[in-house]
């Protein structure tokens, strides 16, 4: 009888260690277009961002944003201010081309929690592989307006939903 209230109280504690970690990959939105490297956003991307920040910015307590991550370009980063200035949050900024990394670093620093990263379209593939080990997706250049939520339970599968907002 010990034993199996040994069994029991070992896998109720297993079950509630299991956490699950969403992470929320979006590229940065419309820039204008131009000759330099790195351009600020377009009146439309500057829309999309209020937009972004409306619908990750209204959680409160469970469901809200730990973290956000962007990547070093300017873009990613205009992206990222309505909803960082939203949550009272300071956007982390991390290398464009370290996917590994990025993924291992959110793992260690969020497990359980919901972050966001805004990276490049060539970016996010590696990420969603790096953080699920699912195949990579492939990302139009003409899709700004689209989400990616990875979910990373600590036991089983991970799982890949894609929405457009």
């Amino acid at each position: 009888m010990l034993a199996g209230l040994v069994v029991i109280g070992a896998g109720l504690a297993i079950y509630r260690s299991a956490t699950t970690t969403l992470v929320v990959l979006v590229r940065p939105v419309e820039r204008e277009l131009g000759t330099i490297d790195d351009p600020p956003l377009s009146p439309e991307g500057e829309q999309r961002a209020q937009r972004l920040a409306r619908m990750l910015g209204e959680a409160r307590g469970a469901g809200r944003l730990d973290a956000i991550y962007v990547s070093d370009a300017r873009g990613a980063q205009q992206t990222a201010a309505p909803l960082a200035e939203r949550l009272g949050k300071r956007p982390v900024v991390i290398s464009g081309n370290d996917a590994n990394g990025t993924a291992a670093r959110v793992m260690h620093e969020h497990e359980g929690a919901a972050v966001l990263v805004i990276a490049s379209s060539s970016s996010i593939p590696q990420l969603i592989h790096e953080l699920s080990g699912l195949e990579a997706v492939s990302i139009a250049e003409d899709e700004p307006d689209v989400v990616y939520i990875v979910s990373i339970p600590t036991f089983g599968r991970a799982s890949l939903l894609r929405l457009k907002y």
